[in-house]
């Protein structure tokens, strides 16, 4: 291997470098020379004096420099696809230079709290590595212009949110919101509301495209998922590779510039807990990999606790235990559905390497701890009546979907139990939030 400056995308990578580096250097000037305090609006100011100029320029020449990179990652996105080191490593140098802005302009509108500094300073560390990384790999690995199969717009947009799960992130939202409400025991703000679901949302969507990164080539021998966008090679590795990263990467600096710093390190700390615990060391490695990684489904209300409170409790470890404990019997009533696909991708799901008697006992066991825990919350006294009816009657229905599947089994009363839990979720944590609007 030799690096050669031939490939327009290698002179775009050198040339964005540049401009980069003057851009720090210009920064680094402009910060010992002049007041922090001296542009306090964003993204313009009105300059008295020589420093305020000095400041504006900067700001300027960030914009000149935007551009570029913008340009930068186009072309990335139009002649590397095939990419699996540059196109990711393009794409996070990219988001990581618009988040270094980004916490500029956070720090100028919220009066410069010091754990923004600290991350504005440590982001330009890392994105000065993944610029030095992506000039090098840009000299040695881009390649000539790739003509690559015309996709529709429309197509194009399907598969990437197809890649985010929407329906798993629109019920992950939901225990979210519900977090917040229990948390903040009354309806958190409009703007906190936002900021916290949106982060949650990019979070959720980039784990679950990295996932589906992982998992192409099992997908393949699974019915139930050899049409998404990666098993059925609609979109390359890379692609799939590069948005996941890029999801995950925005969802903690919005949550870090405007939430709190320990909500953004919960969800950060979700992404890796399904990504690396569960999708690549545990899922075909153990029969317990639903029910550790069942934890990272469980953070979601965390963060939204976390966000409303700045804090944890007592009543967020409930909320974590909630979602831990009710994903096991969710999964397991789909991997007796479809035992055979789990099998054929060898992943030793619990149907798979122990049964489905043992299964279906599991199912059972796991609902009555679950809903033994719903109702111990209001007994000590964590919720209200509302979350104690709720809690009574929804888990008195699952508890009935589980022992049906226990004691009777088949395909049709575990598709049951399996969509009815997904609706036990949903209802459980509308419940909560309900209980901690109205009552409190």
């Amino acid at each position: 291997m030799r690096f050669s400056l031939e490939n327009p995308f290698t002179k775009m990578t050198l040339l964005v470098f540049v401009a980069v580096l003057l851009l720090t250097v210009g920064g680094w000037i402009t910060a010992v020379n002049t007041e922090t305090y001296i542009c306090r609006s964003w993204p313009g100011c009105f300059p008295q004096d020589a420093a305020g100029w000095s400041q504006l320029l900067h700001r300027i020449a960030a914009g000149l420099a935007a551009v570029l990179i913008v340009v930068m990652l186009r072309m990335a996105w139009r002649t590397q696809r095939d990419q699996r080191v540059l196109l990711p490593l393009a794409t996070v140098t990219v988001i990581l230079f618009f988040a270094q802005v980004f916490l500029g302009a956070v720090q100028v509108v919220r009066g410069f709290p010091f754990y923004l500094q600290v991350m504005h300073t440590m982001t330009c560390i890392v994105l000065w590595l993944a610029l030095v990384g992506l000039a090098a790999a840009s000299g040695i690995l881009a390649g000539d212009t790739v003509d690559f199969p015309p996709l529709g717009i429309r197509q194009r947009a399907q598969d990437f949110l197809s890649l985010a799960k929407p329906l798993i992130v629109a019920l992950l939202l939901a225990t979210t919101y519900a977090g917040m409400v229990a948390g903040a025991r009354g309806l958190p703000s409009p703007e906190l509301t936002f900021w916290t679901l949106l982060g949650g949302a990019l979070a959720a969507g980039g784990a679950s495209a990295l996932n589906q990164y992982i998992d192409r080539d099992l997908d393949k021998n699974m019915q139930r998922t050899s049409k998404r966008p990666l098993a059925a090679g609609r979109m390359l590795p890379a692609e799939g590779l590069s948005f996941g990263l890029a999801l995950c990467i925005l969802s903690f600096y919005l949550l870090a510039g405007y939430v709190n710093l320990l909500s953004a390190f919960l969800s950060l700390a979700g992404i890796l807990y399904y990504v690396v615990l569960y999708s690549i060391l545990l899922k075909k490695a153990t029969i317990q990999n639903i029910v550790i990684g069942g934890g990272a489904g469980a953070i979601p209300p965390v963060v939204g606790w976390a966000a409303a409170t700045g804090g944890l409790g007592l009543s967020a470890l409930f909320l974590f235990a909630i979602v831990f404990l009710w994903t096991p019997p969710h999964f397991w009533a789909l991997a007796l559905v479809r035992r055979k696909d789990y099998a054929r991708a060898g992943v030793p799901m619990l149907p798979v390497v122990r049964g489905q008697a043992e299964t279906r006992r599991q199912i059972f066991i796991y609902t009555l701890e679950l809903v033994v825990l719903t109702i111990l919350m209001p007994v000590l006294n964590l919720t209200g009546s509302i979350f104690l009816v709720s809690a009574v009657s929804l888990g008195g229905v699952l508890l009935y979907a589980a022992w049906r599947v226990f004691r009777q089994g088949g395909n049709r009363l575990a598709w049951k139990m399996y969509r009815f839990s997904s609706m036990y979720l949903l209802f459980i944590f509308l419940a909560l939030a309900l209980d901690a609007a109205l009552i409190s």
